[in-house]
């Protein structure tokens, strides 16, 4: 008889991880915790000042292990098509399950489930116990017990420190299900089950509104069945699959359900969202995981694959941006320049909470970033509403106004020139005219001229005279670009940095260029360097039609993922930041937008698909552009296309007509919403037909 296929969405384990840094996390872009641990984390809840500001700790009544009287067989099993963490113990007694949960669809709410099935004919009773190692205590929040709740035990408290000086300090109100220390199958019970609910928030009737709703779901037998549903719904949007190697199968879905964890609910009444840290909610205490800031991580390595297929979510990025518009111009006129200049290290306030004030003062390449961000959303989405009432040109506008401030004239080479800067490579500083940073701050002065077109603002001459005298390094003779005025080729690299400017900022360059820049810094790159690196490097690979060096290079990267629940490290060692989004983010661009070649450009998506010879199809689902839903089949000698018949998830209220223009033929290929159209593989682009009239507001 054959064995079942083996389900890649499902990791299962009969041990846990040794080093339980590896635990799997649960979060949903509220609430981010660790199985079995002590502390968990809320979304833009820190403590300390300035530069100690972190992830506050607070403690999880949910710290629960459950335990039979005999010994049995243990399981613990991930599963990320309901985002459902199982301990199961089978012994000649009973099975025993207890279900971890943070609530997809209502983000204030962490749900453990205790279910017991009698597995013998007898009449004893059957109890299992539930360990505790909950504390209500906090080195970061002081706690006080208040009344209980509705049943419910509930403590509160306030951050012990403000994140600037006077500023605000977050409240935490916790009402949680009492546990208790054993639960017991009696003798006329075959079966039964227990749910214990925990609802986190910032204020009293908040939290109790949250602990409401979960006891009625749960009443209501509908508490872990709405919390499957909208995970359903978020996988109808985004499946990303492939007929291939297992591994590399169980790495995508991996990278995509712990993205996908860090983000907001796609229903849920929006709540102001905290940004994404490279370690998740579920990490970012003090000293560990980069304090739970927010980083050009964010904007650059995770965002791309999020907002290709959920415009909402990647809105909800550049909200965030917008809601630190005022710390980044205390940012900038602390600096001396005008503008806006975003924080290396970004918590609440937009003010820079950087320990070290080099990264703050000299990584400035974070500013174009995320303006590099809010681009991408414009040209998938049209939506322009974000920049008019949204206040996301005041983003654009004000970094274009910090670049004219920063950059330097020089009368030898007629150039403008960006002095003293750190390049995304840290292991050189004070350096000038970095080739990302030149690259992505002339980038940004562009769209904002262009943006300042579409609204009828009148934009300074200095945004375009700076962006086309903007110096950008690059040798002649060897015909490669140097990262920064003074690099000497061979020079050891700490990171992908240079080979960023082909993809994803999308310089024009020759192959040979190309080439000469992925092989020359491959050579010298550190290769204990962070995860998100050798994925970049692939992309240009494919770029250049070498599947299989793209290929090794990508299962490179399966040295970052750590014990069966695919938890990626910073570094292959194991050391670093756990969790590491950015490294899956990096990892998910490099199938992403290596294996079909998508291109975000300003008037179509751009494809050249190529895969290497081990995976024989690649399914992505749910691709959104001008808020239309787009499936892509990608095989060996052929590619299929499927136009949903309604939009999901969209940016905008109006469809786009949409058509496929293949390059080698020019033959153009009319979508129509539910008909698979299927050519041979081969580059193209798929844009607004030609003859249909505009589908935005200008």
């Amino acid at each position: 008889m054959a064995s079942s296929p083996i389900d890649p969405y499902v990791f299962s384990s009969d041990t846990l991880p040794t080093d339980l840094r590896f635990l799997p996390p649960l979060a949903n872009g509220r609430l981010g915790w660790r199985v079995f641990w002590t502390v968990m984390h809320m979304g833009g809840v820190y403590n300390g000042e300035k530069g100690a500001c972190h992830r506050a700790d607070i403690p999880c009544p949910l710290s629960v292990k459950m335990r039979t009287e005999e010994e049995g067989n243990q399981t613990y099993t991930l599963d990320t098509h309901t985002g459902i963490f199982t301990h199961s113990v089978l012994t000649s007694r009973v099975q025993a399950s207890q279900l971890f949960y943070a609530h997809r669809q209502y983000p204030n709410l962490l749900v453990m489930e205790v279910f017991l099935k009698r597995q013998a004919a007898t009449e004893d009773p059957i109890t299992v116990m539930l360990d505790s190692s909950f504390s209500p205590y906090s080195d970061d929040i002081s706690f006080q017990a208040a009344p209980d709740y509705k049943g419910g035990r509930h403590i509160f408290g306030q951050a012990n420190s403000a994140e600037v000086p006077g500023g605000h300090r977050p409240s935490v109100h916790l009402i949680w299900t009492p546990i208790a220390s054993s639960v017991s199958l009696q003798p006329d019970q075959s079966q039964s089950r227990w749910g214990f609910i925990l609802a986190v928030a910032e204020s009293n009737e908040t939290v109790q509104a949250c602990f409401d709703t979960g006891m009625e779901l749960f009443e209501q037998g509908d508490l872990q069945t709405s919390h499957q549903r909208a995970w359903a719904e978020l996988w109808l949007d985004s499946r990303v699959e492939l007929a291939g190697p297992l591994p590399l199968s169980r790495a995508v879905i991996g990278c995509m359900f712990y993205l996908l964890s860090a983000f907001p609910s796609l229903k849920e009444a929006p709540s102001p969202f905290g940004g994404v840290s490279p370690g998740g909610l579920s990490n970012g205490g003090q000293g560990q995981d980069y304090w739970g800031h927010v980083f050009w991580d964010q904007d650059t390595w995770m965002y791309p694959s999020i907002a290709l297929f959920y415009p909402k979510l990647a809105k909800a990025v550049l909200d965030y941006r917008v809601s630190t518009i005022e710390g980044a111009k205390s940012n900038a006129q602390q600096q001396g320049f005008k503008g806006l200049k975003f924080p290396w290290e970004s918590a609440v306030s937009g003010q820079e909470v950087c320990p070290e004030d080099i990264y703050g003062q000299q990584e400035i390449h974070i500013n174009g970033d995320v303006t590099f961000a809010f681009q991408q959303y414009f040209y998938l989405t049209r939506d322009l509403d974000l920049f008019k009432s949204g206040r996301g040109s005041e983003v654009v506008w004000g970094v274009a106004d910090y670049w004219v401030s920063r950059v330097t004239w020089n009368p030898e080479d007629k150039s403008y020139h960006l002095k003293g800067v750190m390049p995304p490579d840290e292991y050189y500083y004070n350096v000038d005219n970095s080739v990302y940073t030149n690259i992505v701050a002339k980038n940004s002065l562009q769209f904002a001229v262009e943006l300042a077109g579409l609204l009828q603002h009148p934009a300074p001459p200095e945004w375009q005279e700076v962006a086309d005298k903007l110096k950008i390094p690059f040798d002649s003779d060897l015909k490669y670009h140097p990262e920064f005025d003074g690099y000497r080729k061979g020079s050891p690299v700490k990171q992908a940095d240079a080979v960023l400017i082909g993809f994803p900022l999308g310089v024009s360059m020759s192959p040979e260029v190309r080439r000469n820049d992925l092989e020359w810094y491959a050579a010298v790159t550190d290769p204990n360097g962070p995860a998100m690196t050798w994925g970049m490097f692939a992309v240009g690979w494919l770029e250049l039609g070498e599947a299989e060096k793209a290929q090794q290079l990508i299962e490179k990267c399966f040295k970052n993922i750590q014990g069966p629940f695919q938890v990626w490290s910073e570094s292959s060692d194991g050391s670093g930041a756990v969790n590491f989004l950015t490294g899956m983010g990096g990892f998910l661009q490099a199938m992403l937008f290596g294996y079909t070649g998508f291109r975000i450009q300003k008037d179509c998506l751009c494809f050249a698909p190529l895969m290497p010879d081990d995976v024989a199809v690649f399914s992505v689902k749910g691709v959104s552009y001008l808020n239309n839903k787009l499936d892509w089949l990608v095989q060996k000698q052929e590619v299929s296309v499927v136009l949903r018949k309604q939009a999901e998830d969209s940016g905008s209220e109006k469809l786009c007509p949409l058509e496929i223009v293949l390059k080698s033929s020019g033959k153009i290929i009319p979508l129509v919403p539910g008909q698979t159209v299927t050519f041979p593989r081969q580059a193209g682009k798929i844009h607004k037909q030609q003859s249909s009239s505009s589908c935005w507001p200008l």
